[in-house]
């Protein structure tokens, strides 16, 4: 795989990975279109894309360093018997994980197929923003009284959980998933953001632990490729997380949703 193609994609992974317009769904189509020299229809692909993933998760966990530093510790006490805040936290994003964790499992190698179908990834980004439009329609439900994210229950984490079960398939978002899932469930769109990325570092640093190693397999490694794309993945994500955060301080998901149903209905002419 060229270098550059590594870079461009890295790029829009980090992009699109938190911008709700599903970096898997882009991630497929663009090779298609632009006609990147990527081996898209075998299966080293998903490793590869794991590795951007794996990219944006690392840049996740530095932006939120300190809070996952108070998280892990606070589930540490927890098991202690000393019940916190953070502690609680923790309980609320490993059963919000479980569910996408079992599925994926169970599904690997169907879901694997879906990587080669362009066409398909283009449809279900549409139905990605109509999910975020109904996502706006729910918050309008709580916005007066929204949730704190402080406050989830465990029957709230696993709903948003199931939520991110849909990220499964190029096209849906998995932010734009969860944040949906969360602003259904209450929650105002500033915390269904920032939940949303704290859970999407477990799920990416597991997949990472099953796929990455299967990146040496073959004569034409992409280890280096790979190590590149998910640099520039990381950083991509950064900023994007940074600029998301205070967007959804004041703004919904609607912007959003059209240009996710725009991107679709665009995919669709050019893989056409």
């Amino acid at each position: 795989m060229p270098l550059g193609s590594a870079a461009l994609l890295g790029i829009i992974q980090g992009f699109a990975e938190l911008f709700p317009f599903s970096s898997l769904g882009l991630l497929v189509i663009l090779p298609h279109v632009i006609h990147l020299q990527v081996p898209t229809q075998g299966a080293r692909y998903l490793p590869f894309l794991v590795a951007l993933h794996a990219g944006t998760a690392i840049a996740l966990l530095l932006l939120f360093r300190h809070e996952w530093v108070a998280v892990i510790r606070g589930w540490f006490l927890w098991l202690k018997g000393q019940h916190t805040p953070e502690g609680r936290m923790a309980w609320m994003l490993i059963w919000a994980t479980i569910p996408v964790g079992i599925v994926g499992l169970l599904l690997k190698h169907p879901l694997a197929h879906l990587f080669s179908k362009p066409l398909l990834a283009a449809i279900f980004l549409i139905v990605n923003g109509f999910l975020m439009l109904l996502g706006d329609s729910w918050h309008k439900k709580y916005r007066r009284n929204p949730l704190p994210m402080a406050q989830m229950s465990t029957r709230t984490a696993v709903k948003i959980g199931l939520f991110q079960i849909l990220a499964l398939i190029p096209g849906m978002s998995r932010s734009g998933a969860t944040m949906t899932g969360g602003v259904g469930q209450g929650l105002s769109f500033e915390d269904s953001a920032h939940f949303s990325f704290l859970l999407a570092t477990p799920i990416i640093f597991a997949a990472a632990l099953l796929e990455l190693p299967k990146l040496n397999a073959g004569s034409h490694s992409l280890m280096i490729p790979a190590l590149l794309g998910g640099v520039i993945a990381g950083i991509t994500a950064w900023l994007s997380a940074r600029f998301l955060l205070r967007y959804f301080k004041v703004h919904n998901l609607f912007r959003l949703a059209i240009i996710s149903i725009a991107v679709g209905i665009i995919g669709i002419v050019l893989v056409h």
